[in-house]
């Protein structure tokens, strides 16, 4: 398989018609567990199914085996990645230029904070990635380049440190500036900016800073 420039990886959280518009041409499409049943019900064929598929039923599992360009499946208890993660892993080793998850964040929370971790994973190997839900996009930064925001349907930037700390943080183009600030786990200090210009830009000097794009509105 040819390196794909952007892979979309569905799993089985919150998902919506959001999810289906994200689609473009072009990209590789990853069904985590029950993420493959939801793109063969809205009749996009994935060209990767993998997982335990415990929540689906047996019949929706001979469907997905039968439907995908490529399936693979795992002991349910015999395993110690959970189905996101294996579906990143898999995807971080085709190199693409960007990761998308969907699908990751819902009623389970122990599962939702576990997938903002793995943003750290995508991080580590160069790979752009980030986190989509009807209301919210989320990334994970370092310091080893800044980040630029573009002003769009997501009003409300916000700022939280994924390390103890995250230092040097500066902002261009908020309606709420920063210069070198800092910022530690249990501030509230970098919740609901805005950007006032078309580009926005964040910077830091060590840390690991989640940036959370948000809007009330659904997509």
């Amino acid at each position: 398989m040819t390196n794909p420039s952007r892979i979309l990886i569905y799993s089985g959280g919150h998902l919506g018609p959001w999810a289906l518009r994200l689609i473009q041409a072009g990209d590789l499409i990853i069904g985590a567990d029950k993420g493959a049943l939801f793109l063969l019900q809205h009749d996009i064929i994935p060209d990767l199914a993998l997982g335990d598929f415990d929540s689906v039923t047996p019949e929706d599992l001979l469907r997905i085996q039968r439907e995908s360009k490529q399936f693979i499946s795992c002991d349910p208890v015999m395993k110690d990645l959970t189905d996101t993660e294996m579906a990143l892993n898999w995807a971080l080793e085709q190199h693409p230029q960007e990761v998308v998850l969907c699908g990751v964040l819902g009623t389970r929370w122990d599962h939702s904070l576990a997938n903002l971790h793995l943003l750290r994973k995508a991080l580590l190997a160069g790979v752009s990635c980030y986190i989509a839900d009807a209301h919210n996009r989320i990334r994970l930064m370092d310091s080893r380049e800044p980040l630029k925001l573009h002003k769009g349907r997501h009003s409300n930037v916000s700022l939280l440190p994924l390390s103890m700390e995250v230092a040097g943080i500066t902002l261009e183009g908020f309606q709420y500036p920063l210069h070198n600030a800092t910022l530690t786990i249990g501030q509230s200090l970098g919740i609901s900016n805005v950007l006032i210009e078309p580009v926005g830009v964040i910077t830091i000097t060590s840390g690991l800073l989640l940036v959370i794009e948000s809007s009330d509105v659904p997509e």
